[in-house]
């Protein structure tokens, strides 16, 4: 089989297509061949070294694929049979999906939704089902499409490209926040109503004016609390990310005086019926069109290559990689 694989040497990670022995792969019950997966940011920071992702190596990075089953001893799967993979550690501390086949626990896997396959599943994957979770989440809180304007922070990448597709889709009125202008033109695409530069979250006081309903924020820090200021009365901002830092330099006062709600979500531990409900839920909210502005297809050998452009802000939508 062939793998990207993530050594370290002298404190530095280096990251090289090699061959590698199929009785190396990890414990598992279900051993897939895997057609497809992709690059999302946890993915470039482990194989750009940039972020402690990686606790032991040699680690075949990718928290995501799609394929077919190889072998099972899991009763629910079958060989041949189309399945998706997303979180759980996967790529982190287990082998992941940036190779031809991959070992995992039948738990860990999604029986492929009908009217997807493994491309259009990668193309989602988990800045995807990471997406319609903050859309749930939004929807959970009370903020409908007349509850007003919903702000979307890191817009232009995989999390925030589906987010706004979702949003408008669903009648949603959407701000993209984004800090490059070449991607202005992407979003209004994708169904942004207006965009605004990442400038304009830099700095904030303890409660602003209310502007938002709803936010789905992938950057964290200020410009998180940025937008708990200006939350309406009884918005939600569902957080999922940290690309801008951990730190949150707020206070209690949106959320004792204007009672709004900060919703975390996760996507690596989602428990199985949650995430069936979340594919549904992307097979019929996600418009035909999604599947061909927001993806580049690439090969392994490029995973590096894409992964540093999408550290360095270079790099919008989603990188689909052809394992296959």
């Amino acid at each position: 089989m062939q793998a990207l694989i993530l050594e370290q040497q002298d404190g530095k990670t280096l990251a090289s297509v090699q061959s590698v022995e199929e009785n190396r792969l990890p414990e598992g019950n279900v051993t897939v061949d895997i057609d497809w997966s992709s690059l999302n940011y946890k993915d470039a920071l482990a194989i750009t070294g940039t972020g402690k992702i990686i606790r032991n190596f040699p680690m075949i990075p990718g928290i995501d694929f799609a394929g077919h089953v190889h072998s099972s001893e899991d009763p629910r799967f079958h060989p041949g049979q189309q399945v998706l993979l997303t979180g759980w550690g996967v790529g982190e501390n287990h082998w992941g999906g940036l190779s031809t086949q991959a070992r995992v626990n039948g738990d860990w896997l999604v029986p492929m939704p009908k009217g997807l396959d493994g491309r259009k599943a990668m193309i989602i994957g988990t800045a995807g089902f990471t997406a319609m979770l903050c859309v749930m989440a939004l929807e959970e809180a009370g903020v409908r499409p007349d509850s007003g304007e919903v702000v979307v922070t890191g817009a232009s990448g995989g999390v925030g490209s589906t987010a706004v597709t979702l949003l408008h889709k669903l009648g949603y009125q959407v701000a993209a926040v984004t800090g490059r202008e070449s991607t202005h033109d992407y979003l209004r695409s994708l169904g942004a109503n207006r965009i605004l530069g990442r400038e304009e979250f830099s700095e904030t006081r303890p409660l602003e004016k209310q502007v938002w309903a709803g936010a789905v924020d992938t950057v964290g820090d200020k410009v998180l609390a940025k937008l708990l200021a200006q939350m309406n009365y009884g918005g939600c901002v569902a957080a999922c990310g940290l690309a801008g830092g951990f730190a949150l330099p707020t206070t209690v006062m949106p959320f004792i005086l204007r009672n709004v709600r900060l919703q975390g979500v996760d996507s690596v531990m989602t428990p199985a019926a949650r995430r069936t409900q979340a594919w549904e839920r992307l097979v019929r909210d996600l418009p035909e069109s999604f599947f061909s502005q927001s993806a580049t297809e690439i090969t392994l050998d490029k995973a590096p290559e894409y992964a540093e452009k999408i550290i360095s802000n270079h790099f919008q939508g989603r990188a689909l990689v052809k394992i296959a």
